[in-house]
């Protein structure tokens, strides 16, 4: 059976949150950040879907200790269609892999980033959420899945580079892309009041010359436990479900659950558009 078969929704055509995780630079834990928010709103109930498109060094797949038999390289090449890459993780994870060491995926065209979103929306595939988890930088495949998302989460360390990078990222984003909200996630920190210091200096400088709203969404502390998983090729909220750093994953889910949800299209390429005029379409007859 596929692994789609059995994730059969109530609602079909309800849309699905998309999230974005993005860092600006490398680095700053975007990915395990990724890995622990999904199978965190996993063990929450949320039927969810991890895409990589890091598509040059990608790694997902790598740190859940999967071996994926196609990734979205060989949905450019023709080799295979997207639904075919979908793998099922831990606990029913689903995981569409990019490839890594596939320099000329790197240089897609931004009509083919663009492509992939659309994909997606023709996809039948009952979500609750999706994380998309970024490359680092500003390039048109981040700005692109950043823009096509409901919503962006920006992972930040306390680092002079991190913080200087992460509000090049917000700057591009706000004014080549449009997007106005931006949820901040600190990582890394050794303690609260220092998670949320790092937003409070992002913040100072964004509200100066951006028109753009940043959120606190919270911090993931420093914890031994966390790279101990990395080296399991687990997640933490799995691996070691009392550790801090999963009491405060599952506490960023929270907060995620009390999201508004998505509210329609707003004119630009997104994720699932489709299913959310039909979302809408139905609610209203």
């Amino acid at each position: 059976m596929h692994p789609l078969e059995s994730h059969r929704p109530a609602n079909a055509n309800a849309a699905p949150r998309v999230i974005a995780v993005t860092g600006g630079k490398g680095g700053v834990g975007k990915t395990t950040t990724s890995i622990n928010l999904a199978m965190a709103l996993v063990n929450a109930g949320q039927r969810t879907m991890l895409l990589d498109t890091d598509l040059g060094l990608a790694n997902v797949d790598v740190m859940l200790g999967l071996s994926p038999r196609f990734t979205l390289a060989d949905v450019f090449a023709g080799r295979c269609e997207l639904r075919d890459t979908v793998i099922e993780g831990p606990r029913g994870l689903l995981v569409v892999p990019a490839a890594s060491g596939k320099r000329h995926m790197t240089e897609l065209l931004p009509q083919q980033h663009v492509g992939l979103v659309n994909a997606f929306s023709q996809l039948d595939i009952p979500l609750d959420v999706m994380i998309v988890d970024t490359p680092a930088g500003i390039s048109d495949g981040v700005l692109t899945f950043c823009q096509a998302a409901q919503d962006i989460i920006l992972v930040v360390c306390d680092e002079p580079a991190s913080v200087t990078d992460a509000y090049a990222l917000i700057k591009v984003l706000s004014r080549d892309r449009g997007v106005n909200r931006i949820q901040v996630l600190a990582n890394q920190v050794p303690n609260v009041n220092e998670g949320r210091a790092v937003f409070d200096k992002l913040e100072r400088v964004t509200s100066r010359f951006l028109d753009v709203t940043l959120s606190y969404l919270g911090a993931i502390p420093r914890d031994e436990w966390l790279r101990l998983a990395v080296q399991r090729q687990e997640s933490v909220v799995d691996a070691f479900p009392t550790a801090p750093a999963s009491l405060a994953f599952r506490d960023i889910v929270r907060k995620i659950g009390q999201w508004q949800a998505p509210q329609g299209p707003r004119g630009h390429v997104e994720f699932f558009t489709e299913r959310l005029v039909a979302a809408q379409g139905s609610a209203c007859a």
